[in-house]
């Protein structure tokens, strides 16, 4: 039996720059970067170079007998020590070991390259308990081993010095102190080496120190969250300093500026650098000033930090499996300028009421006295572009420019009238009055295969008529202005369009109105052609809404008043984005994206001549005004919107905020506008017009590895897995995370890749375990590839999340992309949360947590009850209750059924199978395990037979029913289970397998047929042989459960079991908080060990398996502190 890894995710421990390389060490591998033709970093090697120790340092040395291209690197962690070289010379690089593994009897914290006369390697090692080893890597052995006299612990060490005789080591203790030590100092009467010197003056232990020579500086970071600095001198020569036991060492800086422990300091030629638990990578002046604070990894920690300062790069790794790149900016980073324009220099008295961006260097600003003026931001010349009073005391600018280049300007009044100019010649503008009563809004759209010569402007008023005009301009005039269409939007009090965006291929228009709504239209058809025809001013109907059924019509409907005909909306999604409206539309890619100012950006497709929401999602937390998208020409979406009273531009990708302005808020007149080369912010505050600019730069990171989870993993799940590939088989699997997300990746199988397809962050709260199940409705798409599956998340905060996912699959431009569809959510607490006075009220157990699910109708049909049929779930919770939910995906509701208090102690664990009797109806059984080590059968056919004639959907509240009484509970662990599988053998035969707390592993066969016996009892069958009756089972239907303890074993590993899969009658696969994969054998002698692998993912929560390219090879995927993929080979005699 063979076992080897597939793929890795987990926390980056260690970083180096070698050259123009880089070399990152994530569990016991070294990944080799290198720079492509684009100027990113992408992984062109990677091995396991240390068995089961994690990387945790890489140290190069160019020997002088080497050649110059191939450096050899030190690589250890924890007990190991290789060495290696990279190979540059070659076409890909590559690295190679020098030698073998060498193992430590202690943790190594730090490792010096020294100098020797012969060429055998050298190294000084230094220990975790304050020891020093001098090592002859070549020879395997050790040569001398020094103690300090200061008997510790240490969580750092720092060496200075490249000879035996001048090297020098400075140890971070758990006494929160540094002890300076020379290796061929004076002893004492035991033969340890005396302290030179104690440095103290932290209050917490120290994580990290490192020294620079040339400033003779030592830097130590705390788990106190300080950075201090200590002027200590040449450590090379003799260390001078008084009686050892005394504090000595001038500190010179004491750094606060991270929000939790610091983890690593690294000094650099004119900055300091520091990463920490808080996720931020600060630069520091020394000074004190902090120069720069990225952030961008998700979760809590950053550990790996590495600099290049040639290039003036960072580069930090997080326990989110991210790698970042950072420019290191000379000097402190400066505050966007924000400069005040001098509109007093236009020599009129009037104010600024309204402004819009024409481009990032063009500014329109109109005044009170209905005068609009341009300003270029170049020149600073102002210039009066039109005067007209009648738009003086309300006026609405909007502005747009053509794909020839003319500038189109509309403004909109009071009375209703609008106007229509090229900015290059207002005189000859064109005016009508379009409605009764002032206008609301006014926006331009631009539509897909348009002439360049023509705009599309949208207008609307106080009778909620939205009206389409095409404008044609020619030269410098405008021609024509064609009245195309009028709308109609739903009744409501604030009945006016905030934006239009027209659906490419085919004749449809989306619109956001200010009660956060979406509306399509039909913008093809009979209404177009007739209105097709030069505007002359005509006013619509007084009494449209008086003659309209309260602003309500069908579908596409066509209703006329008067000389006014308006088409209605064909779908409507009403208060979508809430009261406070939508702020914009966009169609991008055949998606419909709206953002509104409830903080929301949401995704949305057009389906059957229906709009349909599929997502809802949010930038950063605290931004709760989200203005608009804008995707970058690489494919990315940044996020345009306010933070309090700050304008933001946040990079999705990245999660970085791009652009901060602080404006005071968005209630008020603003514009932006961006290009390639800069971009403009626009803004009036208390009268004045205030602008910043700036030119565009690139991102001041690169993410050379994208970042996965923030915290530790609790589930995985596969999906999917498709084979014809260029790139080979890919795997689609589902993690879940204490982040409060779920993300969906393809794993490639052949290149060892993971890829990120998308991410689901809907939780409140963490998410604890999820279920997979086909899709109930039909893969639409042209792509014969397509394939749906629904998707369910639980965890805190008793939520229930239900997710669509259809998967494409296809060569170009990327193998599998993934399309995500929320279908429906479901709370305990949520009608609890809605009443009145809840603040009086005892709220019982709030905190229940979902701790597994499971689908318990995979195959079965129920009738006429819904098209498809509805998905059964059963929830373990940690309340002690067995809970049954019925999810209706036709209508997207989760209702829950029934539920059971039987436990009376955490459920962690659920398995089901169903029986179907040659004469009977189907049979369908949970089995259920809690922390007291009871597993428990339950019979839920009845419940799921009463769904049938009970039209539970229908309710308005369903009262859960309860839950019927175990038919079977044995005692199968000492402690809690933690894992549970059961896979179905022949007709009526089933293999259960557990793991538990107490380190054991238990086989069980389940055997269901009709009751046998005179009095029709249901028995259990013990190891012993022995028949018991159960007390109170009474049989239904004449179906017996009959369970035989099958193999055991007591000690399966060294820690508690966390998950078991059964591969087949004969194999069983168990993992543990040992970090073991081990494969067992079953036989009629029992549990038979076959293979043991060790695992890179500590903390292992969940294991999950699946069949590969033949029955004989299966792939296995385990979580925790990261993911892991792993692929068994079983040979013949084991699947025999």
């Amino acid at each position: 039996m063979q076992c080897q890894s597939v793929s890795l995710l987990s926390p980056i421990t260690a970083l180096r720059f070698v050259g123009d390389y880089l070399l990152s060490g994530e569990g016991a591998l070294v990944n080799l970067y290198t720079r492509n033709s684009a100027n990113a970093y992408e992984r062109k090697f990677s091995s396991n170079v240390l068995r089961n120790y994690c990387v945790h340092g890489i140290k190069p040395c160019w020997p002088t007998h080497a050649p110059p291209s191939s450096p050899q690197l030190a690589v250890f962690g924890a007990k190991g020590l290789v060495v290696l070289e990279l190979n540059t010379a070659a076409k890909e690089a590559k690295l190679q070991k020098v030698g073998q593994l060498l193992e430590l009897h202690d943790w190594i914290w730090d490792l010096q390259w020294l100098k020797n006369d012969s060429e055998s390697m050298h190294v000084g090692l230094a220990l975790g308990h304050n020891s020093v080893v001098l090592c002859d890597y070549k020879a395997g052995r050790t040569l001398r081993e020094v103690h300090c006299e200061v008997k510790c612990i240490l969580y750092s060490a720092c060496f200075a010095g490249h000879s035996w005789d001048e090297l020098v080591l400075v140890s971070g203790t758990v006494f929160n102190q540094l002890v300076l030590w020379r290796m061929e100092g004076p002893t004492n009467e035991d033969g340890r080496v005396k302290t030179q010197r104690l440095i103290g003056g932290h209050s917490g232990v120290i994580f990290s120190l490192h020294y620079r020579q040339e400033k003779g500086i030592l830097a130590s970071a705390s788990d106190d969250r300080s950075i201090r600095l200590w002027k200590v001198g040449n450590l090379c020569q003799d260390l001078k300093g008084g009686d050892s036991g005394a504090d000595s060492g001038q500190c010179l800086l004491q750094l606060y500026g991270h929000q939790s422990r610091v983890w690593s300091v690294r000094l650099l030629e004119d900055c300091i650098v520091s990463v920490g638990e808080d996720s931020a990578c600060i630069v520091w002046s020394y000074d004190g000033e902090i120069v720069n604070c990225f952030r961008g990894h998700k979760g809590r920690s950053v550990r790996a930090l590495a600099a290049n300062e040639d290039k003036g790069f960072l580069v930090t790794g997080g326990a989110d499996s991210g790698i970042r790149l950072w420019k290191i900016q000379k000097g402190k980073s400066k505050d966007l300028a924000i400069t005040q324009l001098k509109f007093s220099e236009t020599g009129k008295m009037e104010t600024p009421k309204a402004l819009t961006l024409v481009d990032p260097t063009l500014l329109l600003v109109m005044t009170d006295a209905g005068s609009i003026y341009s300003h270029c931001l170049l020149s600073g010349k102002w210039e009066l572009t039109l005067e007209d009073p009648r738009y003086q005391s309300y006026s609405l600018l909007v502005v747009t420019k053509l794909v020839s280049g003319c500038v189109v300007c509309a403004i909109g009044n009071i009375n209703g009238q609008v106007k229509i100019f090229l900015l290059s010649n207002p005189e000859g503008s064109v005016e009508n009055q379009l409605h009764q009563g002032k206008v609301h809004s006014l926006s331009w759209a631009s539509r897909e295969g348009q002439s360049p010569g023509k705009c599309h402007l949208f207008s609307s008023g106080a009778d909620g008529i939205m009206i389409w005009q095409e404008v044609s301009c020619e030269g410098h005039r405008v021609t024509l202005v064609a009245e195309k269409c009028r709308f109609l939007l739903p009744l409501c009090k604030h009945r006016w369009h905030t934006s239009v965006a027209f659906l490419s291929k085919c004749h449809l228009l989306v619109c956001g109105d200010r009660r956060g709504s979406l509306l399509l239209y039909s913008c093809a058809g009979r209404v177009q052609d007739e209105w097709e025809r030069p505007s002359k001013g005509r006013v619509g109907a007084e009494n449209l809404t008086d003659k309209l059924l309260d602003g309500r019509l069908p579908g596409g409907s066509v209703r006329t008043a008067g000389q006014v005909e308006c088409r209605g909306p064909i779908s409507a999604l009403s208060g979508l984005h809430g009261k406070l409206g939508v702020t914009s539309v966009l169609f991008h890619e055949g998606f419909v994206y709206s953002t509104g100012r409830d903080g929301c950006y949401r995704q949305l497709k057009v389906v059957d001549g229906g709009l349909k929401l599929l997502r809802n999602q949010r930038a950063c937390k605290g931004m709760d005004w989200i203005e608009r998208l804008l995707f970058t020409p690489e494919g990315n979406l940044r996020v345009l919107g306010f933070h309090s009273t700050n304008l933001i531009l946040w990079d999705i990708k990245t999660s970085e905020k791009v652009l901060c302005i602080p404006c005071g808020g968005g209630h008020r007149s603003w514009s932006y506008s961006s290009c390639p080369a800069s971009e403009t912010f626009a803004y009036i505050k208390s009268g004045n017009i205030l602008v910043c600019q700036r030119h565009s730069q690139d991102s001041s990171q690169m993410v050379i590895k994208e970042s996965m989870h923030g915290r530790e993993l609790t589930c995985v799940r596969f999906i999917d897995r498709f084979e014809a590939s260029a790139d080979g088989p890919i795997s689609i699997v589902a993690t879940s995370s204490e982040d409060t997300t779920v993300n969906l990746l393809a794993v490639y199988e052949s290149l060892g890749r993971v890829s990120k397809l998308t991410t689901i962050s809907d939780h409140i709260s963490s998410v604890r375990t999820m279920a997979i199940t086909k899709s109930g409705q039909a893969v639409s798409g042209e792509n014969r590839c397509s394939s749906s599956a629904l998707l369910f998340s639980a965890g805190g905060r008793a939520e229930l999340q239900c997710y669509r996912l259809l998967f494409q699959h296809s060569d170009i431009p990327a193998p599998v992309s993934c399309q995500v569809e929320h279908l429906a959510s479901h709370r305990l607490a949520e009608d609890w949360e809605h009443k009145k006075n809840r603040h009086r009220m005892l709220k019982m157990d709030p905190e229940t947590r979902y701790m597994s699910v499971v689908v318990v109708d995979a195959g079965m049909s129920y009738g006429e009850v819904c098209r498809p049929s509805p998905h059964f779930l059963a929830a373990a919770c940690s309340d002690g209750s067995v809970r049954l939910f019925l999810i209706d995906e036709c209508q997207r509701n989760i209702v829950l059924l029934a539920e059971s208090f039987y436990h009376q102690r955490c459920v962690l664990k659920l398995q089901t199978f169903t029986y179907q009797p040659a004469t009977r109806d189907c049979r369908v059984f949970l089995c259920s395990a809690a922390t007291d080590g009871r597993i428990a059968f339950w019979d839920i056919s009845q419940t799921i037979k009463k769904v049938k004639l009970t039209n539970v959907l229908q309710e308005g509240v369903h009262q859960p029913w309860g839950l019927e009484s175990p038919c079977l509970v044995l005692k199968g662990h000492q402690c809690g289970v933690g894992g549970l599988h059961l896979r179905a053998l022949e007709e009526g035969h089933y293999l259960l397998a557990s793991g538990g707390d107490d380190n054991a592993i238990r086989v069980w066969v389940v055997s269901i047929g009709a009751a046998g016996g005179e009095d029709g009892a249901r028995r259990v069958w013990s190891s012993g042989g022995q028949c018991t009756d159960l007390q109170g089972a009474e049989d239904c239907a004449g179906v017996s459960l009959q369970v035989v303890e099958g193999p055991g074993i007591d000690s399966a590993h060294a820690a508690q079991v966390t998950g078991v899969r059964i591969l087949s009658s004969r194999l069983l696969v168990s993992v543990s908080i040992d970090q073991r994969l081990t494969h067992w054998q079953l036989g009629d002698q029992g549990l038979r060990f076959l293979h043991s692998t060790f695992c890179q993912v500590a903390d292992i929560s969940e294991l999950e398996s699946w069949e590969g390219a033949s029955p004989e090879t299966h792939l296995f995927a385990v979580c925790g502190d990261g993911l892991q993929v792993l692929k068994s080979q079983q040979c013949n005699e084991t699947t025999s």
